[in-house]
């Protein structure tokens, strides 16, 4: 009897969750979740401090509101960079007082980063109560620097990195017109996000399209309508973006026409550069699509995709641009096939680490090419997992199937 009860075969086990990747899905306890709220309440609290209008890029949209309220040309001043629909956005700051302005612009910009990982989590189905979930949120506000850069100059490219991982969320569960209004809502604001209309015609989402268009179209026409000199846009401020700014902006612009013509490059071919780096990664956008696969990475790999080739090509490009792509990725990296899971996805963000140091590259005025290292390495590692001819054949369960 027990020599057939030990050649008898073992009953087969239901394939368990590895170790490491169902301890990140369990919830996290209450001091993870009060050191987080501590990291970000801190962050913000520093702002509010220190700055006045909420940060330098926010007092410049601020002074723009104030100079339309008072009967002035907002795009008198050439660093207003967004479009008219925006000048009402602007109004309704510059209407607060300067002691509530101060806090509630740091407040808002920290919410929408910390809305926009809650959006990006839940596209990948992880509990927004996780471990993964928590100190993925910390590790991104304290050891990556362009989200504390993003707080400090109170930008609002806060507003794109809730949007665009908000708009995906919405595709995924199917509410397409939706994310098109989310979408329209931020390019009316600044139009970062642009480039993710092309996502909107891979997918033949026609409405949402509309939708994306529309918005910041009429609300810049009824804006244009209300202001002096709305033409300011188009004879002022796109050549000055077109001429890369000023001397308060080229040294931080990590776009390739800005980077290479400093390292000796003719500005003519640093620019067809760029042009084919971009039109390189709208390609490898494009076969992301194509591929299809299961889950949400499909979304949230073209939708990365086309913003980074933007990044590669459109002036100015900053390092806090890359806020509304990194924890998008990070988010998925519980995914199998993610290219978080990618070692090089992780030495790309390496040059962003709080305190990392290189020689001759410390002085503000060249940290644009600390910036444009990890810009172009997301890009590389990105677009290469993005032309893989086919889809893995690994699938992962919705992270919640993952939970004891």
């Amino acid at each position: 009897m027990q020599l057939r009860d030990g050649l008898r075969a073992p009953a087969p086990q239901a394939p368990s969750a590895p170790a490491p990747r169902a301890w990140l899905l369990r919830p996290a306890g209450p001091v993870p979740v009060l050191l987080l709220a501590g990291v970000l309440l801190a962050r913000a609290a520093r702002v509010a401090v220190a700055f006045a209008q909420g940060g330098m890029d926010n007092a410049f949209v601020v002074h723009a509101g104030q100079v339309w309220l008072h009967g002035g040309a907002p795009y008198a001043d050439r660093r207003f960079l967004y479009l008219p629909s925006a000048v009402p956005f602007a109004a309704a700051q510059a209407l607060l007082p300067a002691p509530v302005l101060r806090v509630v612009a740091p407040v808002v910009c920290v919410g929408c980063v910390a809305g926009g990982w809650w959006c990006a989590v839940r596209l990948f189905s992880v509990p927004a109560r996780s471990r993964f979930a928590v100190l993925g949120l910390l590790g991104l506000v304290l050891f990556w620097a362009p989200v504390g850069d993003l707080v400090n100059l109170g930008n609002w490219t806060a507003v794109s990195a809730l949007a665009l991982p908000l708009a995906l969320l919405l595709a995924d569960r199917g509410r397409w017109t939706a994310a098109g209004v989310v979408l329209g809502v931020s390019v009316a604001i600044k139009p970062l996000l642009v480039p993710v209309v092309l996502l909107l015609v891979l997918a033949r989402r026609w409405r949402a399209l509309a939708w994306t268009v529309a918005l910041p179209v009429a609300l810049s026409v009824g804006a244009a309508l209300i202001m002096p000199d709305p033409g300011g846009f188009f004879t002022r401020t796109l050549p000055f973006l077109l001429k890369g700014g000023d001397a308060l902006m080229r040294p931080f612009d990590c776009s390739l026409p800005a980077v290479l013509p400093r390292l000796g490059v003719p500005p003519l071919l640093a620019e067809a550069v760029a042009l084919a780096a971009a039109a390189g990664g709208v390609l490898c956008a494009w076969r992301r699509w194509r591929r299809g696969g299961p889950g949400p990475a499909r979304l949230a790999d073209t939708a990365a995709m086309l913003m980074l080739a933007s990044y590669l090509v459109s002036r100015p490009s900053y390092e806090h641009y890359l806020v509304v792509v990194v924890p998008l990725l990070v988010a998925g990296a519980l995914e199998a096939g993610s290219v978080a899971r990618s070692p090089w996805f992780w030495a790309a963000l390496v040059p962003q680490v709080p305190g990392f140091a290189f020689p001759h590259l410390d002085p503000s005025i060249r940290r644009a090419f600390k910036d444009a290292a990890t810009l172009c390495g997301l890009a590389v590692v990105l677009a290469l997992r993005c032309a893989r001819p086919t889809a893995p054949h690994t699938t992962t369960a919705p992270a919640e199937a993952a939970l004891p």
